[in-house]
């Protein structure tokens, strides 16, 4: 076992660090610039039951220290992400992969998680109720705490794999609906998604994205995520996976400290495509500055 090892859900990892879904594609177009085993895994691109064009563009807006996305779950579907995109990924990827879900109804995920769970590549179903860029659907199950169980429950009953429920933090009680998920019977939570926002183009005076809001993400939601991670890992007794404006291993080490027993990182691979590559590399650095020796140990280090 090395100084970085941590378990997820009863599965080790090399590493806590996780790309995040939506940034990383399905693997293998990173593979092409490095070793992409050095990851712990990753959350491979939100998966429908049927393919997805996605939201008209633009949808893309910058924003200082973060950018706001409304690409609306662009997919080819799940039955090709089965029969195409696994088999590409693994020749150049030898861990278990997460698979991240998405729906807009309750029998889309449970048919998608029931495919997606018979897949030997896939390791983990983190369940995306938690979207914002998409109508009808996505956050809206996300919001409440019977709908957020209704999901679980749902797919847990069609899945033996780990479930990981992937939270959205435009609510005022996040701790409220990671309980409901894990009394339905979740073996893990991850938060945050993104922050809904919007930005104006002030020639044309209209919104910059076609969908008018977008999610945001990047350094300037750190803060938020953190402050939820630290809320959620102390309210419930599964593991918490942590993401929102992670870019350095010291963002990683804060983050693990505020209970995450994993962490995601999102914005930071549009921008730097080796930046989880940069992070692993320069944790044990990190560790050693401030005495950390094994750091699972770390996971909620500030109780």
């Amino acid at each position: 076992m090395g100084r970085l090892t941590v378990d997820l859900c009863g599965i080790t990892l090399d590493n806590p660090v996780i790309p995040a879904s939506g940034t990383f594609g399905y693997g293998y177009e990173f593979a092409e610039l490095y070793d992409i085993n050095i990851l712990g895994t990753f959350s491979f691109k939100g998966t429908t039951l049927n393919e997805r064009f996605g939201n008209p563009t633009p949808r893309i807006a910058e924003t200082p220290s973060g950018m706001l996305n409304a690409v609306g779950l662009q997919n080819p579907g799940v039955d090709k992400v089965i029969a195409e995109e696994l088999p590409r990924l693994k020749k150049c990827f030898d861990k278990p992969v997460m698979a991240n879900v998405s729906g807009f109804s309750l029998d889309e995920y449970v048919t998608v998680c029931s495919r997606l769970d018979k897949q030997p590549q896939v390791g983990w179903l983190e369940v995306n109720i938690s979207c914002p860029n998409v109508h009808g659907g996505g956050m809206s199950f996300g919001t409440d705490p019977h709908q957020a169980a209704e999901v679980t429950r749902a797919v847990k009953a069609v899945t033996a794999k780990p479930v990981i429920m992937k939270l959205s933090p435009n609510v005022t009680d996040i701790v409220s609906i990671a309980r409901a998920c894990e009394d339905a019977g979740a073996d893990g939570i991850s938060l945050i998604n993104t922050l809904m926002g919007m930005r104006f183009d002030l020639k044309t005076r209209k919104p910059i994205l076609s969908n008018i809001t977008g999610g945001m993400s990047g350094p300037a939601v750190f803060p938020i995520a953190l402050r939820m991670v630290y809320q959620v890992a102390r309210a419930v007794d599964i593991p918490v996976v942590g993401l929102g404006g992670i870019s350095s291993a010291d963002n990683v080490l804060e983050m693990m400290m505020a209970g995450a027993a994993a962490v995601e990182v999102g914005a930071a691979n549009l921008t730097d495509p080796f930046a989880c590559k940069r992070i692993i590399e320069n944790l044990p650095n990190a560790m050693d500055r401030l005495g950390i020796r094994n750091i699972s140990e770390l996971t909620g280090g500030s109780k």
